[in-house]
């Protein structure tokens, strides 16, 4: 009774702070967190369904044999968990050697000591997101039916909790995001510019950023209308991406401009990443899949901070004008900003002035 009174409790606590985050990480290290402490097993997963690859993943694996369970992925109907989330019924297993579905591979980390095990599917509004998987409790003792209804309890909040962050970070998203395109929006830009600009003036780490504008891109529009030309602007986007490290910020700013973020990196780095942009586009032949052959170049201008710009805005308008400087030159080309503007340092004044 004792033991129940505990469990019965943390679930309440579970209840509250998995509607306290919208944060999808947070969420699931929280739910892991407490079957930990509630339930203490040896071993313990959690698998998502990845509608994608239409499989189940290891996000959360823990225990003996963890590393490998992570690379594995798992179909539904596939050993236990795949079974409990195909069939959205959760089961208790006593002694897995002669549970019928059992797999050695994806259902235990330690295949030869597994003995008890629960699997409990997550179930939001009747959609099955994945499964909490726990082998071995506490000593080694067999999972009870109170063990059972405790983590089916944890299950059902969990996945109303995981629903509502996926919710949200979809919002996210969409707020963030450019719609004909996919990558960032100028919102994004901006907040991400002036954090880095704040980084970069905390750590003296340098910070550059591209501003690009595509040449004559409204005969484009004017030829093969305005679809082909939001189609066009999303293979652009595309290129970006693939010309840019992983930790850059490619965004649309508007129209047919983008920009493109660099984290810490100066002016030559910078330089020589808005040459190969200019490159890449320049050889593309976009929408060839459409049976079109559109062909674009593009007017790029390079801003670092602090030698073109003292902050965000001063860095992005730095990184326009030189855009312009390339037009200016006749397109197809790459400029570097001119340096910032310093004040002339003060006139010493002579003693008593």
């Amino acid at each position: 009774m004792n033991r129940a009174e505990q469990q019965l409790a943390a679930s309440n606590e579970i209840a509250k702070a998995l509607t306290s985050t919208l944060e999808l990480r947070e969420v699931l290290s929280l739910v892991m967190q407490k079957v930990r402490e509630l339930l203490k097993p040896r071993n313990w997963s959690l698998l998502l369904y990845d509608e994608r690859t239409g499989k189940l993943y290891f996000e959360i694996a823990v225990g003996e044999g963890a590393e490998a369970l992570k690379r594995l992925q798992v179909s539904p109907g596939e050993g236990i968990a795949g079974a409990v989330f195909a069939s959205g019924r959760a089961q208790r297993v006593d002694d897995v050697s002669g549970a019928p579905g059992f797999s050695r591979r994806f259902d235990a980390a330690s295949a030869f000591h597994t003995r008890s095990l629960l699997a409990v599917p997550l179930v939001a509004r009747g959609r099955a997101l994945g499964v909490i998987e726990l082998v071995n409790g506490e000593g080694d003792a067999p999972f009870s039916d109170l063990d059972l209804q405790v983590l089916t309890a944890i299950a059902d909040y969990a996945a109303i909790a995981l629903e509502n962050a996926r919710n949200f970070q979809r919002v996210q998203e969409l707020t963030l995001t450019d719609e004909h395109t996919g990558i960032y929006n100028a919102r994004h830009l901006r907040a991400q510019l002036e954090q880095e600009v704040l980084r970069s003036r905390r750590f003296h780490h340098p910070l550059s950023l591209i501003f690009l504008d595509l040449d004559r891109f409204k005969a484009v529009n004017d030829t093969h209308g305005h679809l082909v030309g939001s189609a066009t602007l999303r293979e652009v986007g595309e290129l970006l991406v693939t010309c840019s490290r992983q930790v850059d910020v490619v965004c649309r700013y508007g129209g047919d401009e983008f920009a493109v973020l660099l984290v810490e990196t100066g002016v030559d780095g910078a330089h020589l990443i808005a040459q190969r942009i200019r490159d890449a586009l320049r050889e593309r032949t976009f929408l060839a899949s459409q049976g079109l052959q559109v062909r674009l170049t593009a007017s790029l201008g390079v801003a670092t901070f602090p030698e073109h710009g003292e902050d965000a805005l001063g860095l992005l308008r730095a990184a326009d004008r030189a855009m312009y400087a390339a037009k200016a030159r006749g397109r197809d080309d790459v400029c570097l900003a001119e340096p910032a503007r310093v004040a002339p340092p003060p006139v010493p004044r002579a003693a008593g002035e």
